[in-house]
């Protein structure tokens, strides 16, 4: 049986003046792919939040295995605030989670797992493109790249496809999936594309106001997909 790498438990969390969520339970295992879906407003956004420590729930608890601060998190947003001026090239920019010494430069090791990632993320050829001039799709590949750089134990895609063109969506998550699936990389993927949670997803959380799902992806109903898509 596989040991969870989060355990989330009775959750709540409340603003002044709403109940954002209300007793969420949920376990994602070593090397699950768990889809987080739901429309607008459901508290995806403040669930990843909680998980990031970057808000406290006002009641339950997030297990970490083996706890938060040796757990490696990755984490992939659906933009950032980087216009046609930035400067550094994509290999740059890939690179810069590996600088966690006082050195200005990378060691040899670094570089080895700079241009692996580099490599096994499809980047190659424009690596020393500078990321202000790359494309969304391109743009996106850089940012799982620099999540990935340092092996994580979790993966977090925060709506990292939303922007993303049909053909982009499928590359993007094809790459997830190679990690997923040959490096055990465990994935939590909030989304509101309902075809990309079923095509790579084993388990799902479909997130209402106040009340949730979960359970393997094979279980997920018509009517509770339409419900989460048109909400």
């Amino acid at each position: 049986m596989s040991e969870p790498v989060l355990d989330i438990k009775n959750l709540t969390v409340a603003f002044p003046d709403h109940l954002v969520l209300n007793d969420l339970s949920v376990q994602l295992n070593k090397g699950d792919f768990l889809s987080v879906v739901g429309q607008n407003g459901v508290g995806k956004t403040t669930l990843v939040r909680v998980i990031l420590h970057q808000l406290a729930p006002q009641k339950g608890s997030v297990t970490y295995t083996p706890n938060f601060k040796q757990m490696k998190i990755g984490y992939v947003p659906q933009f950032r605030n980087i216009d046609e001026e930035y400067p550094l090239s994509i290999r740059d920019f890939v690179g810069l989670n590996l600088h966690d010494s006082h050195l200005s430069w990378l060691s040899k090791n670094e570089r080895k797992k700079l241009n692996r990632i580099i490599k096994d993320t499809n980047l190659e050829s424009i690596q020393n493109t500078p990321l202000g001039e790359a494309s969304g799709g391109e743009k996106q590949k850089a940012y799982l790249a620099q999540a990935l750089i340092n092996d994580p134990d979790l993966l977090i895609l925060d709506e990292s496809t939303a922007s993303l063109d049909s053909v982009r969506k499928f590359e993007l998550l094809d790459l997830v999936q190679e990690f997923n699936v040959h490096q055990n990389v465990s994935v939590l993927f909030i989304t509101h594309d309902i075809e990309l949670a079923q095509k790579y997803a084993n388990q799902y959380l479909l997130m209402r106001h106040g009340s949730y799902e979960s359970g393997p992806i094979s279980q997920f109903k018509e009517a509770d997909l339409e419900e989460a898509e048109h909400a």
